[in-house]
């Protein structure tokens, strides 16, 4: 590998009950191909998955600086509803996809990148509770599993958290 290759990603984790699967498959894959990651939530301290899995979190989502990252990753999971409107969370990804970086999102976390209005006219998928709420806001649904479509990535479930992480570091030599 490149030293150059190694990039920097931010992980978005809600703060509760973030899907452990998709927060540590996720970057493990990412750490695994050198890049190093950042996990950032709306509070710091220990959060705790909905699968019995902890993090210690010890950035706020409000101090991130996007410039020092090539991609964000918004993991879903039951607390991820609690991003799906705010408004620093909406502002990463608006601000990383205008810079055309990776922005990504799994499970229910792509109703955040909806939020921002940044899957107009997108291929797009998300859990299927949502899919409705991505299509009012422009996303083509695309059905389950893992869509790329441009500098974006989505997933709709747990399971499709391997493929996620692949498909993330095949954009990071991209974009």
């Amino acid at each position: 590998m490149w030293m150059n290759a190694v990039k920097k990603i931010l992980i978005i984790i809600p703060p509760e009950r973030f899907r452990d699967e998709e927060l540590f498959v996720t970057k493990n894959i990412l750490e695994s191909d050198g890049h190093s990651v950042d996990i950032a939530s709306t509070k710091t301290g220990l959060i705790n998955g909905s699968r019995g899995g902890n993090i210690n979190c010890s950035t706020l989502i409000a101090d991130v600086n996007i410039n020092d990252y090539a991609a964000v990753v918004f993991v879903g999971g039951g607390g991820s509803k609690l991003l799906f409107n705010d408004r620093t969370a909406i502002e990463i990804a608006m601000k990383m996809n205008k810079q055309k970086k990776v922005v990504s999102a799994i499970c229910l976390a792509p109703v955040i990148l909806a939020n921002a209005g940044i899957l107009l006219n997108k291929n797009a998928t998300v859990a299927g509770t949502e899919a409705k709420t991505i299509e009012a806001k422009g996303a083509r649904y695309a059905g389950p599993g893992v869509i790329v479509d441009g500098n974006i990535v989505t997933a709709n479930a747990p399971k499709a958290s391997q493929l996620f992480g692949q498909k993330i570091n095949e954009l990071l030599k991209i974009f």
